[in-house]
């Protein structure tokens, strides 16, 4: 089986589809319920695979998530295995992803700028600039001054 074949796909989807199942089944209270599997990779010789978690938390939350799911690795490729149907069942190796938790983070901040410049807009309107008319004022532009 090549990596990037249609059966590779539907392997992965199908250990994805069920390793987010067997994740919301652990009974271990340090793995978050605000687990997701972002994404899976079977190797091609159905030997390994890569599972990338995110937990939406603290980075505290996380790291105990991912304890809880390590020291339950071998539950979880034995459930897996019953599940699914395959030739060898892959040893699992768990990635903390946390590009959402980055993805909001930036998000907060986008907000925060944009709020701060519609505040800005606003004090403007307020003293009478008007913003598209700003030729009388200085505005620091490096094209008037000879350096």
């Amino acid at each position: 089986m090549r990596k990037n074949s249609v059966k590779n796909r539907k392997v992965n989807d199908v250990v994805m589809r069920e390793l987010a199942q067997i994740l919301r089944d652990i009974k271990d209270p340090r793995v978050s319920p605000m687990t997701s599997v972002l994404s899976v990779e079977v190797a091609p010789d159905l030997k390994n695979c890569k599972v990338w978690i995110s937990v939406l938390g603290s980075p505290e939350e996380g790291k105990r998530t991912m304890e809880g799911i390590r020291s339950a690795n071998g539950f979880i490729r034995s459930e897996l295995a019953h599940r699914v149907n395959l030739r060898n069942t892959p040893e699992l190796h768990f990635i903390l992803d946390d590009s959402i938790a980055y993805g909001v983070e930036m998000g907060h901040k986008i907000d925060e700028v944009t709020a701060a410049d519609e505040e800005a807009d606003r004090e403007r309107r307020e003293k009478g600039i008007d913003i598209d008319d700003l030729s009388g004022y200085d505005l620091g532009d490096d094209e008037d001054q000879n350096l």
